[in-house]
């Protein structure tokens, strides 16, 4: 009997850097990234030998990885699901029954680092109505960007915003996202770049890649292909950072400039 039809998917993608000012400074890299039907997780999690939700597995998602609205107690016991549908309507929009599609990395043998995260969510008439951008910075901190009514363009959503966010030392941290993202389909096309206070754009990135289906097979040749995909990318940051470091670039510092951190979810808490 043949399995059901589901929304989730890969994308084999490629990450491209490009600085602008004050030096240039160019790199890209192959990554691959999981695109999920949050209602499908549970069924992935029988359907896949490779993938699991919360259990050691060569690919797991855990849902504490992910956006939780910022209280003293938070409800653990809530899935990814339940916490972006709460954060949706602290920004007005309910989407009732409607798809919430997320493009991430896993936690990959027991070791996760997701740099952002993409929500694309839809009404109830399955059409796209929002999305919410995730970016994780190295403490492990989160910022939620919503992106909703008169930022969507026919596929894409647009918004530029000041950041408020320390993500890299060697960028100010209320210098403007500018988010272009395209909603997901047989290609991956996302592009954010960074503006200067006087408006300048500065900094490139782009995410493009193919879809290519979700099944064990493909999950064990990505995973011998891209080999601890979640510590290399974490590795590759340093090690752009220190390439930057030796450019000489203004270094800002993240406790120097800890007025500008706004509304930070999960914020670092020193031990």
């Amino acid at each position: 009997m043949a399995k059901a039809a589901i929304n989730s998917c890969l994308y084999k993608a490629r990450v491209m850097h490009h600085r602008l000012a004050p030096k240039v400074h160019r790199f890209h890299y192959d990554i691959f990234m999981f695109y999920l039907d949050l209602d499908e997780i549970d069924s992935l999690n029988k359907r896949l030998r490779w993938m699991s939700r919360n259990r050691f597995n060569l690919f797991n998602f855990r849902d504490q990885d992910h956006l939780q609205l910022p209280k003293e107690n938070p409800d653990r016991s809530k899935n990814i699901r339940e916490h972006i549908t709460e954060y949706l309507k602290t920004q007005g929009v309910n989407i009732g029954t409607g798809r919430i599609m997320m493009l991430t990395n896993l936690c990959t043998l027991g070791y996760q680092f997701n740099p952002v995260s993409f929500y694309f969510c839809y009404d109830e008439h399955d059409e796209p109505f929002c999305s919410v951008v995730e970016v994780c910075n190295t403490y492990l901190e989160i910022k939620p960007y919503f992106l909703g009514m008169g930022t969507q363009y026919g596929d894409n959503f647009r918004l530029n915003t000041t950041k408020y966010f320390y993500v890299s030392p060697f960028i100010d941290m209320d210098t403007n996202f500018d988010f272009n993202l395209e909603v997901p389909g047989e290609k991956l096309n996302i592009k954010i770049d960074d503006f200067d206070k006087d408006g300048n754009r500065f900094f490139i990135s782009t995410l493009q890649g193919k879809r290519v289906p979700l099944t064990d097979a493909k999950l064990l040749y990505y995973f011998f292909s891209f080999p601890l995909i979640t510590l290399k990318v974490i590795g590759l940051i340093h090690w752009q950072a220190l390439k930057l470091w030796l450019k000489k670039l203004p270094f800002h510092s993240k406790q120097a400039n800890i007025h500008l951190q706004k509304g930070v979810y999960r914020p670092y808490q020193p031990k």
